[in-house]
């Protein structure tokens, strides 16, 4: 398609013997270059992965909470909630990721989904994993004063992150 506008354009030119054309033929390549390089840039825009909507993380079932003790709320405990953001990327997708709070395995979470801890001010470790990397812990305060968050990831190298959300 290109190379029929650049040579519609340059068809008059080619009739003519004289060098007074030559500033059509520059003109007339520099449009057929725009041309090119704008069709390049929408076709590589409409690959461009678009976001999608934002969907609320699912609650972690009930069955796979291994220590219910820290899923329960109680006196003197205050929430911290654990998400695993959601993500395309079937590299890691479908991981599981074990959750450790102080050293104990409390559940698994799977992509998009978070779970309420129920835990006593104070610094605790929480910490998580896959099947491929070494356990990755936090150093995280609860304070009552706060909303506690920890987010749960993966970096581009596909290793699993973890990091308190500052509420």
């Amino acid at each position: 398609m290109l190379s029929r506008v650049f040579h519609a354009l340059l068809a008059p030119c080619a009739m003519t013997r004289h060098g007074a054309c030559r500033s059509l033929r520059a003109a007339a390549r520099a449009i057929a270059l725009a041309m090119l390089v704008a069709f390049t840039a929408l076709t590589v825009s409409g690959c461009a992965e678009t976001a999608a909507r934002p969907v609320p993380f699912r609650p972690v079932p009930a069955e796979r909470i291994a220590l219910p003790g820290y899923t329960q709320p109680g006196e003197g405990r205050f929430a911290v909630d654990v998400r695993r953001e959601r993500t395309k990327d079937l590299v890691v997708k479908f991981r599981d990721a074990p959750l450790y709070v102080d050293g104990e395995r409390v559940t698994d979470l799977m992509n998009g989904e978070h779970v309420a801890l129920y835990l006593r001010a104070g610094v605790h470790r929480i910490g998580v994993t896959t099947q491929f990397d070494p356990v990755v812990e936090i150093r995280f305060v609860v304070d009552p004063r706060y909303t506690n968050i920890a987010n749960v990831s993966f970096g581009t190298d596909h290793r699993i992150l973890i990091r308190r959300i500052a509420r």
